[in-house]
């Protein structure tokens, strides 16, 4: 059954106010707000961050799904009558569907363990109901949101679920992100495959290799991102939903905890939902959550190294490295004509040291947790959604907007290969390792390349040096047929 009442209304009342009482006395409601007393506190208790409920689209849906779930479970198992149980359930799709998002007013940042986003969402799911019954908003006499919409839960249930549903679309996103961004380094590698440079220890010549084996290893440390990303996933669809306060499962009806995870599976496509095996610990551990921290961190730390090695590699351009050229995206300089800066993957940075710093603060978090309950799992969901969707905005920009369009400076590289007394480590086996410093001493000093030295010196010949310094010989790749 599914209940057909109008559209959530947006006309102005007729009175400014409504009064709600909670425990702590009665407050002022605005008339035409489908949220109640418990969320007019909130929102005077926390103005802090100005990133309300509203900017979390899908922490507001994980939310209205859990509550749904909820729903439908008890009435299943007697708890909660079928007409009740079907107004909540149709407010909860609405919601899903993009409505009443804007009455999601709570700060992201709040104390008490969630409590206060839970009640908003308590609040707006009881009166959006109350209208499809046919009731005003704030009758809660007919359906109210803690006997009803909240019946046999918890904020300390029901909050880390929604957060971990939210989170998981959020995972999906980036996984999408690194598989373009390891893509579009890959075709790279292979559009340099044939193209010399000198790598580098230290900042310091080192030996040969290609420019298509650098942008190669650049991919291949994303698809290892990728993978511990992709494992951590699963890892979120435990759920304590049905714990209610500590895991003890007060006030919830016998089968349903099992009836609402099914629910929820269906409600979110998410087949390997599951509950806890020991509720109690679900409630009070915040592991999960430090773990996919963790993993983010890890990405954030190799894409900024990845950056940092754009940066050098563009430098310049005159004077710097200029092995590579990253697509110009705007003037760089108020001062400095012509001048055009790796803003890319500079902002990319930027991105990553956020995202290492709220590692900490998610650490933190998870550590100040005391007995039952960590408190403090509004910060870690802040921080964990902020770093999911900047960074997978961030790598969707280092792909589109610079990636794609580098190109490789090969008349540089390759004069940069002759000159180098890198070259000579090649050279070493058969030149013996006393032989082969002194000509690289001479080279350096002299500004001669090491190679006309030993050309001149009869060293080797010119058959021997052909195979010493071959592509296949100097990067460890197949040799040509």
């Amino acid at each position: 059954m599914s209940l057909t009442a109008g559209s959530p209304s947006t006309a102005p009342p007729e009175r400014g106010y409504r009064t709600e009482h909670d425990m702590l006395g009665d407050v002022e409601v605005p008339a035409d707000a489908y949220y109640g007393a418990h969320t007019v506190r909130a929102v005077a208790n926390f103005p802090l961050t100005g990133e309300t409920l509203a900017t979390r689209p899908r922490l507001i849906g994980a939310l209205a799904a859990v509550k749904c779930a909820a729903a439908r479970a008890n009435a299943e198992v007697g708890a909660l009558d079928e007409v009740r149980a079907t107004a909540v359930a149709d407010a909860c799709a609405e919601i899903r569907g993009g409505a009443l998002h804007d009455q999601f007013v709570v700060d992201l940042l709040q104390g008490g363990a969630g409590t206060s986003t839970h009640m908003n969402a308590n609040e707006v799911i009881a009166n959006r109901a109350l209208e499809l019954l046919g009731h005003p908003r704030g009758r809660y006499t007919e359906l109210h949101p803690l006997d009803h919409v909240n019946l046999g839960q918890s904020t300390n249930d029901v909050y880390p679920t929604a957060v971990k549903l939210a989170l998981d679309p959020q995972i999906a996103d980036l996984l999408t992100a690194l598989a373009a961004l390891r893509g579009a380094f890959a075709a790279k590698a292979d559009e340099f495959a044939e193209v010399l440079k000198m790598g580098r220890t230290q900042l310091q010549d080192a030996v040969p290799m290609t420019l298509g084996q650098e942008f190669g290893a650049f991919a291949a440390t994303l698809a290892e991102d990728e993978q511990r990303l992709a494992e951590v996933r699963p890892l979120l669809h435990e759920l304590n939903l049905g714990g209610t306060a500590i895991g003890t499962g007060l006030n919830a009806r016998p089968g349903y905890r099992e009836r609402a995870v099914a629910h929820l599976r269906r409600l979110t496509g998410i087949p390997t939902l599951v509950s806890a095996p020991d509720l109690i610990e679900a409630t009070q551990d915040t592991g999960v959550f430090v773990q996919l921290s963790g993993v983010l961190k890890r990405i954030a730390v190799k894409l900024s190294k990845i950056c940092n090695d754009l940066r050098l590699l563009s430098s310049g351009p005159q004077t710097g490295l200029g092995e590579i050229r990253l697509p110009p995206r705007q003037a760089g300089s108020s001062i400095m004509p012509g001048k055009v800066n790796p803003v890319i993957p500079e902002a990319v940075n930027q991105i990553a040291f956020e995202v290492i710093g709220a590692d900490v603060t998610v650490t933190l978090a998870a550590e100040g947790g005391q007995l039952q309950l960590n408190a403090f799992e509004p910060v870690i969901y802040r921080s964990l959604s902020a770093g999911l969707g900047h960074l997978a905005a961030g790598i969707g920009v280092l792909t589109e907007h610079c990636v794609r369009g580098i190109t490789a400076d090969r008349e540089r590289l390759a004069a940069s290969v002759a000159a180098s007394t890198g070259l000579v480590t090649a050279l070493g086996p058969a030149l013996g390792y006393e032989t082969a410093c002194a000509l690289a001493l001479e080279a350096h000093h002299s500004g001669r390349p090491a190679l006309d030295l030993i050309r001149e010196r009869g060293l080797l010949t010119a058959a021997e040096l052909h195979e010493l310094t071959g592509p296949a010989a100097l990067t460890g790749l197949p040799a040509a047929h």
